[in-house]
């Protein structure tokens, strides 16, 4: 008996069949016109890929959409790399974009980026390192072909604008088999010459193809180490080159080119007269200004004498206003002293009595010292005197020694003295060393 076949459910197959083309079709370069295109609020791009036979539906979702490098219109030619899904809740089949670029371009539009990518990263589109354009500038030169519509547009612009510029063409052909290398030759030798202030690289508009000699390497190189600022007016104004980053400056035309190299010469006479004039107000204001401030200075200048008198007048009001302020306190100080001098006077008291009863009083003390003094005079001498009897000179005039060990310490008992030692013997008249043999103990009666 056979078994019973397996039933999918709608989710189920749209599911397996999402899953079966994302195995078997890896990510693919497709190329068609955009139609229905649609930005969603969150950032997504929703559109139809498709061409003269058919149709298909892709989504390119914000975190792959913000690192397109431009923005995707109605009925653009783009390529895609896209990997072939099924939008499972729909049953849709679509493309989930993960890189678009505008078709026909293919690998140069690569390379544009890579070496832009390249250069940008060597600092060479910094705008530190781009130099002002001269603002007068007397010799321009142009790098182009000397063929080439827009060298007829830029002479045209110099011409009218400032005649008296003279310019120097550095011919080199602008598009097809080694026109880059050319033009890096031109470029180079205006810079080895430095002929002229300013250099005008130009070419009218093309396809990528017509303008990919602006897109070398080595011309980037060269406009970068030119000896004089470089202008680059290539192309249409949407158009964009390597060489126009790299440029000091960039114009949307050739013509655009020429009017930033060269101010109309009218422009600046004009500028010159206005100046003229400005100076000549100018220095009108500062001439009235200064004949105006004489002429006030000279109503305030008084003649010398003048000066002396009124200067006379001040000093004398100075010094009897100095001797005012000088006398005038001194007197009332005068004035103030004998007022309390005689106030001093009435108030001290009678002091006669008080002055016999303190000579009385000092008469006393001084008899009173004297017998004191001679009284202690006489104790001293008579101390003295006892003192001298006991003094240790006193006993050894008498006929006694003192005997000392080495230290000076004074021996008094036998048992002080081991000979041998010398030993030390203090008399009346000086003391002498001797050496004791033997020591004999006193016996006492017990």
């Amino acid at each position: 008996m056979a078994s019973n076949p397996e039933i999918l459910s709608v989710s189920q197959l749209n599911q397996a069949v999402s899953n079966l083309l994302e195995r078997n079709f890896p990510l693919a370069w497709v190329s068609g016109e955009i139609s229905n295109f649609t930005r969603a609020a969150s950032g997504h791009w929703y559109f139809t890929l498709k061409d003269s036979a058919a149709q298909v539906r892709a989504v390119m979702f914000k975190g792959r959409a913000q690192y397109a490098d431009f923005n995707p219109k109605e009925g653009d030619k783009v390529e895609v790399r896209a990997l072939v899904s099924l939008y499972a809740p729909r049953g849709d089949f679509q493309l989930n974009v993960e890189a678009i670029r505008r078709a026909g371009v293919g690998n140069l539009y690569e390379a544009f980026v890579k070496l832009k990518n390249k250069l940008a990263s060597e600092g060479l589109f910094d705008e530190e390192r781009k130099r002002e354009l001269p603002a007068f500038p007397t010799t321009i030169g142009i790098v182009t072909s000397p063929q080439a519509a827009a060298l007829r547009d830029v002479l045209i612009a110099l011409r009218r604008r400032a005649p008296h510029i003279n310019v120097i063409l550095y011919p080199a052909p602008v598009q097809g088999a080694g026109s880059a290398e050319k033009i890096t030759a031109a470029i180079n030798t205006a810079s080895r010459r430095a002929e002229c202030d300013v250099l005008l690289l130009c070419r009218g508009g093309g396809s990528i193809e017509d303008l990919w000699s602006f897109n070398d390497e080595s011309v980037a190189r060269a406009i970068a180490a030119c000896s004089m600022p470089v202008i680059a007016g290539i192309g249409h104004e949407t158009d964009f080159t390597i060489a126009d980053f790299v440029a000091d400056c960039r114009a949307p035309t050739p013509t655009a080119a020429a009017e930033l190299a060269a101010t109309p010469r009218a422009d600046w006479i004009a500028a010159l007269f206005d100046y003229a004039d400005s100076l000549t107000s100018a220095l009108r204001r500062q001439l009235d200004n200064l004949a105006q401030t004489i002429d006030w200075h000279a109503h305030r200048l008084l003649s010398p004498a003048n000066s002396i008198k009124h200067q006379q007048l001040r000093l004398a009001a100075t010094q009897q206003r100095l001797h005012y302020a000088l006398y005038t306190p001194l007197n009332k100080s005068r004035h103030a002293l004998h007022h309390m001098q005689q106030r001093l006077k009435n108030q001290l008291p009678d002091t006669r009595l008080q002055l016999a009863q303190l000579s009385q009083l000092t008469s006393r003390f001084s008899s009173a010292h004297a017998t004191l003094n001679n009284r202690q005079k006489q104790q001293l001498t008579s101390l003295t005197s006892q003192l001298n009897l006991l003094a240790p000179q006193r006993t050894l005039e008498r006929g006694y020694a003192i005997l000392q060990d080495h230290a000076g310490n004074i021996l008094r008992q036998p048992q002080q003295i081991t000979p041998p030692q010398r030993f030390t013997l203090r008399l009346a008249g000086g003391s002498a060393e001797i050496d004791i043999s033997s020591v004999h103990n006193q016996k006492h009666d017990s």
